[in-house]
């Protein structure tokens, strides 16, 4: 267990109100972190958080935030450090994807409000953490790609290029921030059961056509995620960085 301990740590986890990031959320309150839950919707972050503060007494803090803010991802930042002092671990789960189609048919607007959301808010929130974990000499942070950033597809290309983005942004700050102890990672899920990949697997011959050539023959819940932002929030994973940790039951080797 003390290879995992979070005792003492303070982690902010975008999109954490359901799926992924409130899975996250919840195994790093277990491992003894103090945790900020925050979405767009205030209703849904005070709903997490009171679950999680009833398993785990004061571990949990809510804080609205919509990520294509500047103003509210600082807000995020400033009310976390006015509460415990400090971020020590950032995951950057929230992300958005508002077309499903040919690259072709794509709006501007969708394609800019992916990259925007998924890709510059991650960078502006690493580099509002960075600063006071550079003073400190130690921090991590771990952003939720996706195997999509791995593939081609005919359907999300925007949101593919969008994750493969993530991958290299983690790779940019590992070496750049590594001299101040400071690791960076991407974890890339496969299929996962959420609302947000519900597309993908609410039909029941679009999830055959998922599975069939997966390894494991099924798709991921959101808890089979959670232990890998564990882990390289702890001292289990200090000597990774810079690195994509794919978690999609084997669809890429097969």
């Amino acid at each position: 267990m003390e290879l995992f301990d979070l005792s003492g740590k303070t982690a902010i986890i975008t999109g954490s109100t359901r799926g992924i990031g409130e899975a996250i959320a919840h195994r790093m309150a277990e491992h003894g972190a103090n945790v900020v839950i925050s979405s767009r919707k205030a209703d849904a972050c005070e709903k997490v958080t009171a679950e999680i503060n009833a398993k785990f007494p004061d571990k949990a803090m809510a804080v609205p935030c919509n990520i294509s803010s500047k103003e509210d991802l600082q807000r995020l930042v400033d009310t976390t450090n006015d509460k415990w002092g400090k971020v020590d671990s950032l995951v950057c789960n929230a992300a958005v994807n508002p077309f499903y189609g040919s690259a072709a048919d794509i709006p501007d607007d969708a394609f800019d409000k992916i990259m925007s959301s998924n890709v510059k808010s991650n960078h502006w929130l690493c580099n509002m953490v960075l600063p006071q974990m550079i003073e400190r000499k130690e921090g991590n942070i771990t952003i939720v790609s996706s195997i999509g950033g791995l593939k081609g597809s005919p359907v999300l290309g925007a949101y593919c290029i969008s994750k493969a983005a993530d991958f290299q942004l983690a790779r940019n700050l590992a070496v750049e921030f590594g001299q101040h102890n400071i690791r960076v990672n991407a974890i890339a899920p496969g299929l996962i059961k959420t609302d947000f990949a519900k597309a993908l697997w609410d039909n029941p011959e679009t999830l055959e056509r998922s599975t069939s050539n997966a390894p494991l023959r099924r798709i991921g819940l959101p808890d089979e995620i959670a232990g890998a932002a564990v882990f390289l929030s702890s001292k289990a994973g200090a000597f990774m960085t810079g690195q994509g940790l794919v978690i999609d039951g084997g669809v890429t080797i097969s």
